[in-house]
């Protein structure tokens, strides 16, 4: 029995014919995403849940990836706006920061195996800087694109041939990068109660 050759986790030759796969066949390789927030009565809490997802118009679903999030905020800035019995919780921008550094991370090393470079140690560290003003109306919504300053990311990477104009190009392919670095329209629709009785 041949050895396989395995990189960052992942046998080379499996990957070498998903990828073919996906070339010649697009549409199966197409995913449908989602995820859903329930408020919980306290400003700010929801508890999100990830769980069935599509690849290539297939649902898939099993107990094992049904995930719950409880977000809100920082104890310190909800006491200070008046919120009664505080507690920390994740907050979303920082959920969406921290998908971001882990997202720049798959980029970097699903294509360093794939291009046989070894990688030692990969850390990524997201910061942006805040201005919650739109969100609490003291702003007009117009001034939306102000809300976030200085997005940045640092990655600090050990290796064997490590080619940072590579890794750059690499953690730009993230699908996270993109879908905060680029811009996306989100098609929103409203269900009211009212809505639905004037339908029948």
């Amino acid at each position: 029995m041949m050895n396989k050759q395995v990189s960052h986790g992942i046998d080379l030759e499996t990957l070498g014919q998903f990828a073919e796969h996906a070339a010649e066949n697009p549409e199966e390789v197409h995913f449908g995403l989602n995820a859903s927030a329930t408020y919980e009565g306290t400003a700010a809490h929801s508890l999100a849940k990830v769980d069935s997802y599509e690849l290539g118009g297939e649902t898939i679903a099993r107990e094992t990836r049904e995930y719950a999030i409880p977000y809100g905020a920082w104890k310190e800035v909800l006491d200070a706006g008046g919120w009664v019995g505080a507690t920390d919780r994740l907050e979303p921008i920082e959920a969406a920061l921290s998908a971001l550094a882990a997202c720049i991370n798959v980029g970097i090393t699903i294509n360093a195996a794939a291009n046989d470079v070894e990688i030692d140690t990969l850390q990524t560290h997201v910061r942006t800087d805040f201005d919650p003003a739109v969100l609490f109306s003291l702003e007009e919504l117009k001034s939306a694109d102000s809300v976030f300053e200085n997005l940045t990311a640092e990655i600090r990477i050990d290796g064997t041939d490590i080619d940072e104009d590579l890794v750059d190009e690499w953690a730009r392919r993230a699908p996270v990068y993109t879908f905060v670095s680029l811009a996306q329209d989100v098609d929103m629709t409203i269900d009211t109660p009212a809505q639905v009785a004037g339908d029948h």
